[in-house]
């Protein structure tokens, strides 16, 4: 009788309740490391590039601890790019307002950057993963109380497809996980880069 041979080990370097979620729907148990990079600090020319060099730069920083040795570890960052400009969480309720009146009736891209690195060969890909979504039109009133609930201080780009500010976007054009935080589709084509096959890591 054949041996099952336990999984290998998923590290998620990010403290998304939402990366892990989807993570968690497709069959996964990714252990949590967050990194504790600070985003602040790092730069790139666009926002799709900056998106890549956050995920990177998470992966990188678990992947290299002790405590991952063996396994395998995904890094991601989402930006919202919007006019050519990187939007990431903002800093208040004030910027959250002010954002979402200059978003609604308009598109902007959502980039997600995703790192994976296989510690066991060292080996590291990444690629960032694209969504247009196109933003509804709430009233003064119904964003006002969207940036009194809280919700879009923790999210890049102010908004989340599968929270309160859903009824505000209009459709999206691409894979809605990624705008959720991460691409299940890209993480399946990243491990298959390392020889990986994703029914593998199933728990």
């Amino acid at each position: 009788m054949a041996r099952m041979t336990a999984p290998r080990r998923l590290i998620l370097a990010s403290a998304s309740p939402a990366r892990l979620g989807l993570l968690r729907q497709a069959g996964l148990a990714p252990e949590v490391i967050v990194s504790g990079v600070d985003e602040d600090a790092l730069t790139a020319d666009t926002p799709a590039e900056l998106a890549l060099v956050l995920a990177r730069a998470k992966a990188a920083v678990v992947a290299a601890l002790p405590e991952a040795s063996g396994a395998l570890v995904i890094g991601c960052d989402s930006v919202l790019e919007l006019d050519g400009q990187a939007l990431g969480k903002p800093a208040d309720a004030e910027e959250a307002t002010a954002r979402w009146q200059s978003m609604r009736g308009r598109a902007g891209i959502l980039r997600t950057g995703h790192s994976l690195t296989d510690t066991t060969t060292g080996r590291t890909v990444s690629r960032t993963a694209s969504t247009t979504v196109r933003f509804g039109e709430p009233t003064d009133a119904e964003i006002a109380a969207y940036v009194a609930s809280g919700e879009p201080l923790h999210v890049a780009g102010a908004f989340t497809l599968d929270g309160r500010s859903a009824p505000f976007v209009d459709s999206i054009e691409g894979d809605p996980g990624n705008v959720i935080g991460l691409s299940l589709p890209l993480l399946r084509r990243l491990l298959g880069e390392l020889g990986i096959t994703v029914t593998d890591l199933w728990a």
